[in-house]
C-alpha cells in the first residue's frame, strides 16, 4: 500500500490544467502546444481537471461542471477524442512529462449512463429517485458505497485509462468513497503499473466533521495515506486563510504545520498550493504582492510537492468558472521565471535529501533544509513587515537565489533586513541553528 509511497513524491511540481479554459480553443490541441512551456518550469506532472462528457441534466452555468461525469470511460467532444488524448499523453512523455487525471467516484451527472444500466448504484431519496447528500451540489447524483459490482466497473475504468497511457489520479473528494474502494483500486491498478501515483482530494476538516455528525461515512487524512501518495492541504486550510488574511494569525499557521508533522504516518506527503481551482487566486486573496510572493515561495519551499494552477504564473486575480467558457488570460507570464526557480529548488540535493525545520513565525516565516553538508536557508516575509531579523546565516554578504540579478543582502552582527518578498540562501555548509528555533504554539 501507500507505505510504499516514494520519497521523492515530496519533491514533485504538479501542474493543473482545466482543457475548457486554458487555450483559446479549449481543446487537447492547445495542450499540447503549450506543453513545452510547462515543462520548461520544472513541472513533473501534469494534472488535467475532468476530461469526460458533461452532463446536460440539471447542469449549472452554460455548459456544466466537469465534475458532473456522463461517461467515466469516454472524453468530452469538446476537448477531443480518445485517441487525441492518447496522442497528448505520448508526446508528454517525450518531453518528461506525467499526466495525471481527475477522477471523480463519490458522484456522477444527472444524466448518467449508468443511470440507465445500473439504476441501482446510486443513493435514493425518500421517494426513491436519485439524489445527492450535499444539497448544494444539485448538479449531481451520487453513487451508492459500497457495491461489488460498482467497485468493479470504476477500477475497470480506471484500467482503461493507465492503458491509455496515464500515469496517475487526482481522486475527488476521496474522504467521502469508503477507503476499501481505494485500497482495492490501488492493488488492482499496481498490476499494470506499480509507479501509478495517486493524490487524494481530502476534505476541510470541518466538512469532515459535518458528514460524520450526519451520520454519514469519511475517511480522515491518516486513514486516506495506506491508500494515497499525497493528499490536500485541507486539514490546516483554514488556518491558512486565517495567516494569510491577518499576519497575526501566522503563529497559528506554524502550530499547525509543526503538529501535521506529528498526527499522520510517516510516509505521509503533504500537497502544498496557495490556489486551486476551487479556490481565490492568491494574487487576489493577498494583501499585496509581496505577500503573494512570499506565500508562494514559502509553499514550494515547505515539505511536500507543490501544485501550480494554470494561469498563476500570470498572476491572475480571476478564477476561472467552472460552468462556462472563461478563459485563462495569459496575458503576459510575469511570474514565469520566479516559479520555475522554486520548481527548480524542489529538485536540489539538500531538499531531496535533506530534513525541512520550521524556524520561526516571528519576525516572519523562516526555515532550513539541511543535510550533513548542506542548507538552505529561507526567509518568507508573509506578514508585510519593514524591520531588521535575527538569522543563522553568517556574517556577510549572501545571494538570493529569488533574484534574477543575484542580488545581495548583507548580515551584520546576526541581523538581516527582512525581505521585501523572500529570500532563499544556497550554502555549501551546515549551520547551527541552536537559538534561532520558536517553539511550536499549542494548539489544545
Amino acid at each position: 500500500m501507500a507505505v510504499n509511497t516514494p520519497k521523492s513524491v515530496r519533491n514533485l511540481v504538479i501542474y493543473e490544467i482545466y482543457v475548457r479554459n486554458h487555450g483559446q480553443n479549449g481543446n487537447f490541441a492547445d495542450i499540447s502546444a503549450d506543453l513545452p512551456r510547462i515543462r520548461e518550469m520544472g513541472v513533473d506532472v501534469v494534472w488535467f481537471m475532468p476530461i469526460h462528457p458533461i452532463g446536460q441534466l440539471n447542469k449549472k452555468g452554460e455548459l456544466g461542471c466537469p465534475y458532473s461525469i456522463q461517461d467515466y470511460r469516454e472524453v468530452n467532444p469538446e476537448y477531443g477524442t480518445r485517441e487525441e488524448f492518447r496522442m497528448l499523453v505520448q508526446y508528454a512523455h517525450a518531453l518528461g512529462l506525467k499526466v495525471m487525471i481527475d477522477v471523480v467516484f463519490n458522484h456522477t451527472s444527472h444524466d448518467s449512463v449508468l443511470l440507465d444500466t445500473n439504476p441501482d448504484w446510486y443513493h435514493l431519496d425518500e421517494n426513491g429517485r436519485p439524489t445527492t447528500t450535499v444539497p448544494q451540489w444539485s448538479d449531481i447524483i451520487d453513487l451508492n458505497h459500497p457495491n461489488e459490482d460498482l467497485w468493479t466497473y470504476l477500477i475497470d475504468s480506471l484500467k482503461l485509462w493507465v492503458n491509455l497511457g496515464v500515469d496517475g489520479f487526482r481522486c475527488d473528494v476521496a474522504s467521502l468513497v469508503p477507503l476499501p474502494f481505494w485500497q482495492r483500486a490501488r492493488e488492482e491498478i499496481a498490476t499494470l503499473n506499480p509507479n501509478v501515483l495517486w493524490l487524494a482530494e481530502s476534505v476541510h476538516t470541518g466538512f469532515l466533521i459535518w458528514q460524520r455528525e450526519l451520520g454519514k461515512p469519511g475517511s480522515a487524512d491518516g486513514e486516506l495515506h495506506s491508500a494515497f501518495d499525497l493528499s490536500y492541504d485541507y486539514d490546516i486550510w483554514v488556518l491558512w486563510e486565517k495567516a494569510v488574511a491577518d499576519p497575526e494569525m501566522v503563529p497559528l499557521y506554524f502550530s499547525a504545520l509543526q503538529f501535521q508533522k506529528g498526527i499522520y504516518p510517516s510516509h505521509t506527503v503533504k500537497m502544498r498550493c496557495v490556489e486551486n481551482h476551487d479556490q481565490p487566486r492568491i494574487a487576489q486573496r493577498a494583501p499585496s504582492r509581496a505577500q503573494a510572493l512570499a506565500w508562494t515561495a514559502f509553499q514550494a519551499f515547505n515539505e511536500g510537492a507543490f501544485l501550480i494552477y494554470a494561469g498563476q504564473e500570470s498572476e491572475n486575480l480571476h478564477t476561472p468558472n467552472l460552468f462556462d467558457v472563461d478563459k485563462v488570460a495569459w496575458n503576459e507570464y510575469s511570474l514565469q521565471r520566479f516559479i520555475t526557480k522554486l520548481s527548480q529548488l524542489k529538485k536540489h540535493d539538500c531538499v531531496v535529501n535533506g530534513r525541512l525545520t520550521l524556524l520561526t513565525h516571528s519576525p516572519v516565516l523562516t526555515a532550513v533544509w539541511q543535510t550533513e553538508t548542506q542548507t538552505i536557508y529561507g526567509a518568507f516575509n508573509v506578514q508585510g513587515l519593514i524591520d531588521v531579523m535575527p538569522t543563522p546565516l553568517p556574517d556577510g554578504a549572501h545571494t538570493n537565489y529569488l533574484s534574477d540579478l543575484e542580488e545581495q543582502f548583507e548580515v551584520r552582527d546576526g541581523e538581516m533586513m527582512v525581505p521585501e518578498t523572500a529570500v532563499i540562501v544556497i550554502l555549501d555548509n551546515n549551520i547551527e541553528l541552536d537559538g534561532f528555533q520558536q517553539p511550536s504554539i499549542m494548539l489544545f
